[in-house]
C-alpha cells in the first residue's frame, strides 16, 4: 500500500469529530492491507514506528528540509525498511548517517507524507486514532467482538501485533494471548482525581494505598527463576538483585507481581525519583551502589499465582492473596474505607510519610492491563509556578491551525533572560487554544516550521507533580507533568516565578 493512502486516511480520520466516521475509516483501510504491512499501517496510525525510537534528534528531523517529491510513490513497507536502517546507525559518524538517511528517505516523500514522517518520528502525530477507535476498527473490519480484541492486546502489549495476527488468521489466532509466565503485560494505569472525596463520589468504597515516586516493575517467578520488567515492558533483571532475592523469598512457586521499586534513605525516607532512576537500570558495579543506592521493592497487585491466573478476580481479592504471602515491608500501605475523613487521614499520612499522595482503587475492579480508567484513581498534591510563555509549536490532529505545545520559562535573575523548564500542552481547552494562539501571534518575534518564538509576555499558572534533573534543557531541570491551569492576565513576565525559586524547591524536595 501506498503511504499516500495511510496519510490520507490519518488526515480524514483526524478532520472528521464523528466517532463511527473515524471507525469506518480506518477499518475501510485495515480491510485493504497485505499480511506485511498490517503491523506497519497500524504502528503509524497509532502515532508510533515498530523501531520505537530513532535516535535522531528534533533538531535534525525539525531541520530536515528537502524538496518533495510531486507524485506519490512510497510504499508503507519502503518507510518501514528506511525506519530499521536509520534506528540501527549507531557509533560514531552515526548522527550524520542517520541525517542523510532521513533526507533520503524524504527526498522519495510527498510534501503531505514529508510532514506526516516528520511528525511520526517526533511523537506529535495526534490524528484522532485512539487505542480505543483502533480497537473497534479492528472489530469492524475483522468481525470479531472488540472485548476480544481488547484483552489479547493488553496481553501482548502490542495491538499492531494481534492485528496482524486477526486480520491473517482470524479469531481462533487470539487465544495466543493470555497471561503467561515470563510474557510481559502492560500495566494497569491511574486516572488522576482531584481529591479523595472525587474518588469515593465514583467508587463509594475504595482500596486506598500510598503513591510510591518510584520506578514501575513487574515481577516473574517460576521457582528461582525471576524475571523483572520495566513499565515499557524491558528486562532490567540484572540490575536490581535486592529485587530477585525478595521474589524468592515469597511463599509461592509461581507468581506475577506489579509494583514499584524504590530507593529508601537510611531513616526510612524515599528518595526522589531521579535517585531511584541513577541506580534502576545500572548493571555495573552493583554491589557499591547496593550499599549506596539500596533498592527495595514493594508489591501492590498480583496477577498470576501458582497456576492460577488472577487478572479477571476482583481488586479485593487480588489484595488478599498478595497480604497472605508478602512480607509486611514489601508491601504498599492499604487501607479500605468510605469515609472521606478516614481517606483524608490515609492522604495525610502518605505526604508525611514522603511520598506523593493515594491511589483510590475499585474493591470490585479486574485488571485492565495497559488501560487507564476510573477503576483507579491517583490523587496527588499539585506544586504550581507561574511561567513565562516563550514560544509555542503548531498543533496537530484536532489542534491544526492553533499554537498548543508551551514552551515554559522561568525568570532567569541572575543571567538574564528565561531559564527553560520543558513544555505542555495539557490542560488546554478549546478557548485557551484560540485565545492563546491570537495573544502569541501578536507577539511573534520569529518563526521556523514548527515553532512560534514570542516576546516573553504572557504568564501562565502551570501545575507540575515536581522538578526533576534533566540534560535536555540548559537549566538543567524540567518540569514533571506539566499542565496549564489558567493564563495570569493579572501579572506581568517581570512578576513571574524565578529560576532560583525552581532550584531551591528542587533541592528541598531531594
Amino acid at each position: 500500500m501506498l503511504l499516500a493512502n495511510v496519510v490520507q486516511t490519518s488526515a480524514r480520520v483526524a478532520a472528521t469529530p464523528k466517532r463511527l466516521t473515524k471507525i469506518e475509516l480506518l477499518a475501510d483501510l485495515l480491510r485493504r492491507l497485505n499480511p506485511e504491512e498490517i503491523e506497519i499501517v497500524v504502528a503509524f496510525l497509532s502515532g508510533e514506528t515498530r523501531q520505537g525510537r530513532s535516535g535522531i534528534g528534533y533538531a535534525a528531523v525539525r531541520d530536515s528540509h528537502v524538496e518533495p517529491a510531486e507524485t506519490p510513490s512510497l510504499q508503507v513497507t519502503d518507510v518501514d525498511r528506511a525506519l530499521t536502517i536509520l534506528a540501527a546507525s549507531k557509533g560514531r559518524g552515526s548522527e550524520q548517517q542517520k541525517r542523510d538517511q532521513l533526507q533520503a528517505l524524504l527526498a522519495r516523500a510527498t510534501a503531505g507524507e514529508q510532514q506526516f514522517v516528520r511528525e511520526l518520528l517526533l511523537g506529535g502525530l495526534r490524528q484522532g486514532a485512539l487505542e480505543g477507535i483502533m480497537f473497534e476498527a479492528l472489530a469492524k473490519a475483522s468481525g470479531v467482538p472488540v472485548d476480544r480484541i481488547r484483552r489479547a492486546a493488553m496481553m501482548a502489549g502490542d495491538t499492531a501485533v494481534v492485528a496482524r495476527a486477526l486480520l491473517t488468521n482470524g479469531e481462533a489466532s487470539l487465544d495466543q494471548w493470555t497471561i503467561r509466565l515470563f510474557r510481559p503485560v502492560h500495566p494497569m494505569l491511574a486516572q488522576p482525581a482531584a481529591d479523595v472525596g472525587t474518588a469515593l463520589a465514583e467508587m463509594h468504597e475504595a482500596a486506598f494505598e500510598y503513591k510510591l515516586d518510584g520506578a514501575r516493575i513487574q515481577v516473574h517467578r517460576r521457582g528461582d527463576e525471576v524475571h523483572i520488567y520495566t513499565r515499557a515492558l524491558n528486562d532490567v533483571t540484572e540490575s536490581a538483585p535486592e529485587v530477585v532475592e525478595a521474589a524468592r523469598k515469597l511463599p509461592a512457586n509461581e507468581v506475577i507481581l506489579d509494583g514499584e521499586v524504590i530507593s529508601f534513605t537510611s531513616d526510612g525516607r524515599p528518595q526522589p525519583f531521579q535517585v531511584t532512576m541513577r541506580r534502576f537500570g545500572r548493571r555495573l558495579d552493583l554491589e557499591r551502589l547496593r550499599t549506596e543506592l539500596p533498592l527495595t521493592p514493594v508489591w501492590f497487585d498480583i496477577l498470576y499465582c501458582d497456576g492460577q491466573p488472577l487478572i479477571d478476580h476482583p481488586q479485593s481479592e487480588r489484595f488478599t492473596i498478595l497480604r497472605g504471602i508478602s512480607a509486611p515491608e514489601n508491601l504498599i500501605p492499604h487501607t479500605v474505607t468510605s469515609d472521606p475523613e478516614s481517606a483524608e487521614t490515609f492522604l495525610r499520612a502518605s505526604f508525611e510519610a514522603g511520598h506523593e499522595g493515594v491511589v483510590a482503587k475499585d474493591p470490585l475492579s479486574l485488571y485492565m492491563a495497559g488501560a487507564r480508567g476510573s477503576s483507579w484513581l491517583k490523587i496527588k498534591k499539585v506544586h504550581t509556578l507561574d511561567l513565562v510563555i516563550l514560544a509555542a509549536e503548531w498543533g496537530s490532529g484536532r489542534r491544526k491551525g492553533w499554537l498548543s505545545n508551551l514552551h515554559l520559562g522561568a525568570r532567569d535573575t541572575e543571567n538574564g533572560g528565561f531559564a527553560m523548564l520543558g513544555k505542555t500542552f495539557k490542560g488546554l481547552t478549546d478557548e485557551m487554544l484560540r485565545w492563546q494562539t491570537e495573544q502569541l501571534l501578536a507577539l511573534e518575534t520569529s518563526r521556523d516550521s514548527y515553532t512560534v518564538y514570542v516576546e516573553p509576555k504572557l504568564v501562565a499558572e502551570i501545575a507540575y507533580s515536581d522538578i526533576q534533573i534533566s540534560p535536555r534543557y540548559i537549566s538543567g531541570y524540567a518540569l514533571r507533568f506539566a499542565r496549564v491551569k489558567r493564563y495570569r492576565a493579572d501579572k506581568t513576565a517581570a512578576e513571574a516565578d524565578t529560576f532560583e525559586t525552581v532550584k531551591q524547591l528542587a533541592a528541598f524536595a531531594a
